[in-house]
């Protein structure tokens, strides 16, 4: 591991606004590690709502949608600390005090959180996980962990470059017949107009400007007993077993 990554790391663990917890930890129950249930009077210290963005990288969404909507509380979350570093240091310095970050595996995202208290759930960019249903961010084996934690009728909204991804996600949402909000396989072709479209992360400009377009879905996750695996069968993104350098609509079928 290179002295970069080790000296962020150090800094994440002084970092007031970041909580950190290995899954050896999450795995022994060790609560006096968790903020479950507190995430408002412990850290927040207000009974605003509370915003997720899953696999934050960054966090540059994090800490865009922070700037925008004060009055609403925000965490990114993420395995991989050397990026969040980038998102937890700006909005430390920056004094945003509605910014939290918290490195874990989401997969154990219900044993941080307690029953009806995020309202809304963000998946900006995140790998579409073409060979691993389970693993995709938007799977069923996902939706029974964040119905857990979110208000009855949160709000869950994915952004992706994937049409992959994107295509499973409507179709897993139709399989369980969620109400949507908002669906688009063109996002800023589309006639939409909300505040969101004025926050582009780095590599979401990159993709634009190589003509790759943004799909963006926009659904309530209705509490639901049985879940169902939507049987499709998708044509993968040839454009991912390129380098970045690669992402260019000549690559891609979409």
């Amino acid at each position: 591991m290179g002295k970069n990554k080790l000296a962020k790391f150090a800094e994440m663990e002084k970092l007031p606004n970041v909580f950190q917890c290995g899954a050896r930890e999450v795995l022994a129950d060790n609560e006096a590690l968790l903020m479950k249930g507190e995430w408002r009077n412990k850290f927040f210290h207000n009974d605003n709502s509370i915003v997720l963005e899953l696999g934050c990288g960054k966090g540059e969404y994090t800490v865009g949608l922070a700037q925008r909507f004060p009055e609403k509380n925000f965490i990114g979350i993420d395995i991989k600390g050397a990026r969040m570093w980038t998102g937890a240091k700006y909005a430390y310095e920056n004094g945003l005090g509605n910014v939290a970050f918290l490195r874990i595996n989401i997969e154990f995202i219900d044993r941080f959180f307690a029953a009806d208290e995020v309202d809304e759930i963000w998946i900006t960019f995140p790998d579409p996980q073409m060979k691993k249903t389970t693993k995709r961010l938007t799977s069923t084996n996902l939706m029974k962990h964040y119905q857990q934690i979110l208000k009855e009728n949160g709000i869950i909204h994915l952004k992706t470059d994937s049409n992959f991804l994107y295509t499973y996600t409507c179709a897993m949402v139709k399989a369980n017949a969620y109400p949507v909000l908002f669906e688009t396989n063109d996002l800023y072709a589309s006639n939409w107009e909300d505040p969101i479209l004025s926050i582009k992360t780095y590599y979401e400009q990159q993709w634009l400007s190589r003509g790759i377009s943004i799909k963006y879905i926009k659904f309530v996750l209705e509490r639901r007993q049985d879940f169902v695996e939507p049987e499709i069968e998708i044509e993968h993104d040839n454009y991912r077993s390129f380098g970045r350098n690669g992402r260019t609509q000549t690559n891609t079928n979409k």
